[in-house]
């Protein structure tokens, strides 16, 4: 193992400051770093104000990614995947953050869901959708909100009633990472009537282009203004039985549960990387602005907030990589998980606030990535389950 450092190319010239040097990553996942960095940084960074107006990213940039193998990275190779763990995927997220891009859905689509289908699915299952999310050909999305439900997933409404060999699914979801441009959604439906909640959810397969399923407009949102969040539809959608995942009905809350731990990590990552790379802006910014003739960078108020962010963010950073290593080895706790995505979301909505006090009035200026980084970062505290959901996972375990 060697210890891992940022480059010293675009967009950090003098890196991310840390404190204690990495130890997850060998000269392989660094090799694989620089390909994801370039691809950021050529094919996604110039292009966020226009992909920002429109609401989505360009279709063909899920093409790209995927000729370049960035796309469903952990999955076995016989389905398309680079069959690797998940250090590589910890890779693509902190890029994407240090480039400060907001809008691109890789992680959900190649992180959550192609994981239900290859640990859940029939291998007719995975032939049929894994090789084709791998390429960029399908775009995945899983669809568990509701409009009345929020965190509460026992409480779906979204009902899938058994006719013959099919499914007849109605209902509505809401808030919905890559639901515009989405091909492929795993669909959280009630199959049951027994009551007892979980017992009663289960998960499908569906196409897009079932009839009867249809998509909202891109949600207009405080900031990720370029991820094309959405609310679907769906009014008698045929789902053919082939397409439940688990093998049975009634699997879906227990299938839930077993990936929800790496959702929340995933989240931990993006808050750690985000909010580093915010600091870095911010140090950047204070060392070239003047006030009264000095610095801004010299003066003991901003040397001892940047001291404190730089500590925190730190003990934060040995943490989350902790979890990483627990993940890989499939040991991580939910208690775990639910404590580094409370954490490291809350730390970085207060970074990330603190660097853009730090810029004054500047801060304030869309043009500047620590304002895009504020408007961006507020989410994190809300979606994977709100930091009021973690807290009480956490309570349960004491």
């Amino acid at each position: 193992m060697i210890q891992s450092r940022l480059y010293v190319n675009d967009p950090f010239p003098s890196g991310v400051p840390q404190m204690i040097p990495r130890s997850l990553f060998t000269a392989e996942h660094e090799d694989f770093r620089k390909t994801v960095r370039r691809f950021f940084a050529e094919e996604v960074v110039p292009h966020r104000e226009a992909w920002e107006a429109q609401q989505h990213v360009d279709r063909k940039l899920w093409n790209k990614a995927g000729e370049l193998g960035l796309l469903c990275v952990t999955m076995p190779e016989e389905y398309g995947g680079l069959g690797v763990d998940r250090t590589y995927s910890t890779i693509l997220m902190e890029e994407q953050s240090y480039a400060g891009d907001s809008g691109v859905g890789f992680s959900l689509h190649s992180d959550i869901v192609a994981p239900y289908i290859n640990h859940n699915g029939t291998r007719e299952q995975k032939e049929k959708y894994l090789p084709r999310m791998a390429t960029g050909e399908l775009v995945g999305a899983i669809a568990m909100t509701e409009p009345g439900t929020g965190s509460d997933l026992q409480a779906v409404k979204t009902t899938a009633v058994a006719d013959g060999d099919d499914y007849i699914l109605n209902g509505s979801k809401i808030f919905i990472t890559n639901g515009y441009l989405s091909d492929l959604v795993i669909v959280v439906a009630r199959t049951g009537n027994s009551g007892e909640g979980a017992k009663d959810i289960s998960l499908l397969l569906v196409d897009a282009d079932s009839p009867g399923f249809s998509k909202g407009k891109p949600l207009k949102k405080i900031g990720m203004h370029a991820q094309d969040t959405c609310e679907l539809f769906f009014k008698d959608v045929r789902v053919p039985k082939a397409n439940l995942l688990g093998g049975k009905e009634g699997m879906g809350f227990i299938m839930l549960m077993q990936e929800l731990a790496w959702e929340r990590l995933m989240i931990a990552i993006t808050s750690i990387a985000g909010a580093e790379a915010s600091l870095k802006h911010t140090l950047d910014y204070t060392r070239s602005r003047k006030v009264f003739g000095k610095p801004v960078a010299s003066y003991q108020n901003t040397r001892f907030k940047m001291a404190e962010m730089k500590a925190e963010l730190a003990i934060g950073r040995v943490y989350v990589d902790r979890c990483i290593e627990l993940a890989v080895k499939k040991k991580l706790g939910v208690d775990d998980a639910a404590t580094a995505k409370m954490w490291t979301s809350d730390l970085m909505c207060k970074v990330i606030d603190q660097c853009l006090q730090l810029h004054g009035g500047y801060g304030y200026m869309l043009e500047y990535p620590i304002a895009r980084a504020w408007i961006d970062s507020r989410a994190q505290r809300i979606y994977g389950g709100t930091n009021e959901i973690m807290k009480e996972l956490i309570a349960r375990t004491m």
